[in-house]
């Protein structure tokens, strides 16, 4: 048995760090579930699945591509020797591996929210495996793994990866929107603006706070190290003082911005604006006093309405999730701003700052250009208009997100033992067809009391209209639209033996709510019926 006091301090302390390390690693990669709800709440409901299979296959993909090549090629750039050492090393390398790992695959899914709803799952793929390989390790070889730019006067400077991983980034999907073109009927032949709303706020927020919580990872985590029995210094407090201050304070800067803009406050803004702030301080939270933190966050949640509307507007590009000005621009002023509020004593300049930012930009604009230019002119980066019309979830994967009328089934005809007739009747010959327009929320109770009068055999159908219901104004970042439209489903029941009017009465008293939009109910005569299976006509096809 070995004694406390034979235990080598710098084994302990290896030990210990390569513990939290892991536990860090694996806080970050639930970040990817954070990314996931953000971005499949801010597109639309046909093409959830696709953001979520692109953030499941990125990680996937990525990470083995970046343990097989990335890596690599980060230590080769940075001028490291032996740089695949690593795949046969020991435990300590396959740990310092993985921790590079989730901070690519951080960087790698953030594109997907830009090209969001038009890209190829083949093409978004593609970039994947080419950023993990070469497209961001060439940038953590130029700074994390000593490469040129560390040179440069005391060395560009990023703590945590607020330019090196977020601003990379949010460039690349910018990048990336602009080369796939907007989403169809994204602007008008006059250039004006459509806004086409996210399909859930809800997951939106949701995805947000799961980020913010897996964003002490990124910065608390990189902070806290073991040495001879202790974290060192009060770097570690300082981190996580910032962090907090950075986050609130970009929620509140673009809260504030987003009403002074359209005179509300504009929840996805306040959800966007925490994270850019989070991502305006990660570069610098380790040496920046905490005014500093309050300032960057809040200029970087303050410029995030105005940084999209300038993208939006301006260069027409379709940033469907923000991410440039949620990881882009943040990281950018975050990066850049850092000398202004260091801490007294620490060595960064702005010379070194700027350069820094102009390199990794251009790098990264150009890299994705390339892969995505050449994946257009091949036609492989985006989907034909048909199947962006009818949706990536089901065109690319064959699935929908939310199937249709999933509300409890109601037995045709009540029992087991009898002859099911389809309108549960018997003698009477007019054939009817009751057709109803009705909020979608009472279709199980309208599904049940049809039921109950007889007439099981429906048709329903989604569809949007408009009637007595006045129109309503919405809101998506800051942007007021109208919803003229209404949501509704088409209710169609054809009836031979059963009154059509009992089954307007059932239709009428189960979707009733007393307010206006609760639908209109018809009955009409039906000339004929043909049962295709046997070819009965009249009542009996019915």
């Amino acid at each position: 048995m070995v004694a406390p006091l034979q235990v080598d301090p710098s084994a302990l302390a290896s030990g210990v760090n390569n513990a939290w390390i892991l536990t860090v690693s694996f806080l970050i990669f639930f970040m990817h579930a954070g990314f996931a709800m953000l971005e499949a709440g801010q597109v639309r409901s046909k093409n959830v699945a696709n953001q979520l299979t692109k953030n499941m296959l990125t990680w996937s993909v990525g990470v083995i591509v970046y343990f097989l090549i990335g890596a690599g090629i980060s230590t080769m750039v940075g001028g490291g020797a032996d740089p695949f050492s690593y795949i046969m090393g020991d435990a300590a390398g396959w740990v310092g591996w993985l921790y590079g790992a989730v901070f690519a695959m951080t960087a790698a899914t953030i594109v997907s929210g830009a090209v969001a709803g038009r890209a190829k799952l083949r093409a978004y793929v593609t970039y994947t495996i080419l950023l993990s390989a070469v497209i961001y390790p060439v940038v953590t070889g130029l700074t994390w793994a000593g490469g040129f730019l560390t040179t440069i006067g005391p060395g560009f400077q990023d703590f945590a990866g607020g330019m090196i991983v977020h601003g990379m980034g949010g460039i690349a999907g910018l990048t990336a929107a602009w080369v796939l073109g907007p989403r169809m009927d994204r602007y008008e032949e006059d250039g004006s603006v459509n806004i086409i709303p996210g399909h859930s706020l809800t997951f939106a927020v949701l995805g947000t706070l799961i980020l913010c919580f897996g964003w002490y990872g990124f910065n608390v985590g990189t902070s806290a190290i073991f040495s001879d029995g202790g974290l060192l210094g009060d770097q570690l407090g300082r981190v996580a003082l910032t962090t907090t201050l950075g986050m609130a304070a970009g929620a509140i800067g673009a809260g504030t911005a987003a009403l002074a803009k359209t005179g509300k406050v504009d929840t996805l803004y306040v959800a966007n604006g925490m994270l850019a702030g989070l991502v305006g301080i990660t570069s610098n939270t380790n040496a920046i006093t905490w005014i500093g933190a309050l300032v960057i966050g809040g200029l970087a949640g303050a410029q995030l309405p105005v940084v999209f509307e300038f993208v939006e507007k301006r260069l027409k590009i379709d940033d469907v999730c923000a991410v440039f000005p949620v990881h882009g621009s943040a990281g950018v002023l975050g990066a850049v701003l850092f000398p202004l509020f260091a801490i007294p004593g620490y060595s960064v300049s702005f010379v070194g700052q700027i350069v820094g930012v102009a390199v990794i930009a251009a790098w990264t604009i150009a890299a994705t250009a390339i892969v995505f230019g050449v994946l257009k002119a091949i036609g492989q980066a985006r989907v034909s208009p048909e199947h962006e019309r009818e949706g990536l979830d089901v065109a690319e994967h064959g699935v929908n997100t939310y199937p249709e009328f999933g509300e409890p089934d109601v037995v045709a005809d009540g029992g087991e033992d009898q002859i099911i007739r389809t309108d549960g009747g018997t003698d009477d010959r007019d054939i009817k067809m009751v057709v109803a327009m009705l909020r979608p929320e009472k279709l199980g109770d309208v599904k049940q009391a049809i039921a109950e009068v007889g007439a099981p055999s429906i048709t329903v159908t989604n569809v949007s209209g408009r009637g007595s219901q006045p129109a309503k104004k919405g809101q998506w970042r800051g942007e007021e639209y109208t919803v003229d439209l209404h949501q509704k489903v088409k209710v169609e029941c054809v009836v031979a033996d059963v009154p059509a009017r009992d089954v307007a009465e059932a239709i009428r008293k189960s979707a009733n709510t007393g307010e206006p939009g609760d639908g209109k109910i018809f009955i009409m005569p039906v000339d004929n019926a043909v049962q295709v299976r046997t070819g009965k006509e009249g009542p009996d096809a019915v």
